[in-house]
């Protein structure tokens, strides 16, 4: 995750920021295959925790450098911002894994985070800016 957060900010940097984040959103939701799979298979666990970890640290970083670029000057107040509703995006993503676990099991949380994760693909398709840079 450290190693693809890093490369994810330099992306960025360079304005690849659209682009970082929509290959960062594909590899969450592949992610999910071989999470939904750990039951049978150590190495899927492994594989998918991985590819999550690395997807979720790059959307992260580039998350907040695009952010960042908007209004230098505010960089703190948009910080904590960002953090807070990072952290009710967490905490709302946890209480439902857990109520779906109770009744689903963990195909039903893996679908929660496959549906999760391709809503939010379809919303970084449906309103990205159409740029040559992005």
């Amino acid at each position: 995750g450290a190693l693809a957060a890093a490369r994810a900010g330099r992306l960025a940097d360079r304005g690849l920021g659209q682009r970082t984040t929509g290959i960062a959103l594909t590899l969450l939701l592949v992610s999910w295959l071989p999470i939904s799979l750990t039951e049978r298979s150590l190495w899927a666990l492994i594989a998918g925790v991985l590819l999550l970890d690395l997807a979720v640290q790059a959307v992260h970083v580039t998350n907040q450098s695009m952010i960042y670029s908007v209004r230098p000057e505010a960089r703190s107040r948009l910080a904590g911002a960002y953090m807070i509703f990072y952290s009710i995006g967490s905490a709302v993503g946890s209480i439902a894994s857990t109520l779906v676990y109770a009744q689903a099991g963990w195909t039903g949380v893996c679908l929660l985070g496959a549906a999760i994760s391709g809503l939010a693909l379809l919303f970084w398709g449906l309103t990205r800016p159409s740029t040559p840079a992005s």
